[in-house]
């Protein structure tokens, strides 16, 4: 039993030192390991090794325990209980020892996992901030160019507006100038009827001057 402990010690140092001491891909593997181990059946058979495990340590405890309480109502201890009191206070030991370095190793692969999992969520974030970068810098390219085409369309809207202007006042002189000639052509209007009457008033008189030549005449 206790050359049993002793390998079950000796590989979860192992494994320990290989999760804290980054070797080559012999971290990878072994987190593949554990990976594996926490997947499936691995559980159930992990938390099946840790109770045997706590089950011995108890188990060699309560033996220390009685062995001690024998010693002390007989007031000395045997050479056998002295043998089998080093043996369980030796397998209570390793026990101990396995299964904390199992809890260190268990802590250790949960927090590496962690900070595999960060640093594979700042690599996609960082990607995402290279591409918002890109699109950053396209959407600065766009937003200049419609700064430049609105800046074009002010200079097309003030041309126009000056063009505006400048047909406005051409369409209020010639107005003016439509006015002045319906204003002439109004007084042309009244001067011709004016001659008209004054011509009409000459043919009575004509009319009546020769009504009177020809009676004159007679």
């Amino acid at each position: 039993m206790i050359h049993l402990l002793f390998l079950v010690l000796f590989a979860e140092g192992a494994v320990a030192f290989l999760l804290m001491v980054k070797i080559g891909p012999l971290r990878e593997l072994t987190m593949r390991g554990l990976d594996q181990l926490k997947t499936g059946k691995g559980p159930a058979t992990m938390k099946t090794l840790a109770c045997t495990l706590g089950v011995i340590f108890l188990s060699s405890l309560t033996s220390i325990i009685k062995i001690q309480n024998r010693g002390a109502k007989l007031g000395t201890v045997t050479p056998m209980d002295q043998v089998l009191w080093r043996t369980h206070l030796l397998e209570t030991s390793l026990t101990g020892y396995a299964l904390f370095l199992a809890l260190v190793i268990d802590r250790l692969h949960h927090y590496l996992r962690k900070l595999i999992d960060l640093r594979e969520a700042a690599g996609s974030f960082k990607d995402d901030m290279t591409k918002l970068r890109k699109e950053l810098g396209s959407l600065r390219g766009k937003d200049t160019e419609a700064s430049n085409q609105a800046r074009s369309l002010r200079e097309e809207v003030a041309g126009l507006g000056e063009t505006l202007r400048r047909l406005k006042a051409e369409a209020e002189g010639k107005e003016k100038r439509a006015a002045a000639a319906e204003a002439h052509v109004a007084a042309l209007q009244k001067q011709l009827e004016d001659l008209l009457l004054e011509y009409d008033r000459l043919l009575e008189d004509n009319q009546i001057l020769q009504s009177q030549a020809l009676a004159f005449r007679g």
